[in-house]
């Protein structure tokens, strides 16, 4: 419902309309496909930089919602449904949301831009592992595991321990998506950026037309 009503509230302030709803399903379903071509492997996920270029144009509102309905669909297309996944699909509207949040959407173009995103990719893959580590952490036991949250340790301490736990366990999954992003948007970024951008000018509604009345001199529709 949650989802729904941002959709809603994208659909309404941007004037975007049905079609543009359509595209995000095409998108979202586009990006669960392309997540199983690398299982996971070694963190080669190639949706990542789908969704940053996808968050880049649809905007943030739409991202949001983009980066949790594709990590929806993925989990069903793989087998990966569990206790887990609200918390993938949360980390990923983030992901997608926060392109949609950076400066200059309409002066910023060409290989400047895809050095942009290509940067924010490569940040926003370590901070998706992070995220998706503290939704595991904080419930291992501290009295088998040395990396595992302490409730009766101070901050710096488990923040040491936190950060020991990101090393062991999610380093080199944080660092193949991050270098999978950051390689297929400055090679394909340019090409789809161009698809995105014209197939939204076409789903998006025309700016309606008003005309002057001769005799009142009042716009009227």
């Amino acid at each position: 419902m949650l989802l729904v009503g941002v959709v809603g509230a994208a659909v309404s302030e941007s004037g975007i309309g049905p079609k543009a709803v359509a595209m995000l399903g095409v998108l979202a379903a586009t990006g669960a496909a392309l997540r199983p071509i690398g299982a996971g492997t070694a963190g080669i996920e190639p949706m990542f930089f789908l969704m940053v270029l996808s968050g880049r144009v649809l905007g943030p509102g739409f991202g949001f919602v983009l980066g949790a309905v594709t990590m929806f669909a993925s989990a069903l297309l793989t087998g990966g449904v569990g206790p887990w996944m609200p918390f993938q699909m949360l980390s990923m509207g983030w992901f997608a949301m926060g392109a949609g949040l950076l400066p200059g959407p309409d002066r910023l173009r060409g290989r400047a831009e895809l050095l942009m995103l290509a940067a924010y990719g490569f940040v926003a893959a370590f901070a998706y592992g992070t995220l998706m580590n503290l939704s595991g952490w904080p419930f291992m036991n501290a009295l088998t595991s040395s990396v595992a949250f302490d409730p009766d340790a101070d901050v710096t301490t488990n923040l040491t321990r936190f950060l020991a736990y990101c090393l062991a366990t999610s380093l080199g999954w944080d660092l193949g998506r991050a270098s999978v992003t950051v390689a297929l948007t400055l090679t394909l970024g340019a090409t789809i950026l161009k698809a995105l951008r014209r197939a939204t000018r076409r789903a998006a509604f025309e700016t309606p037309v008003t005309f002057e009345h001769p005799h009142t001199h009042q716009p009227r529709k």
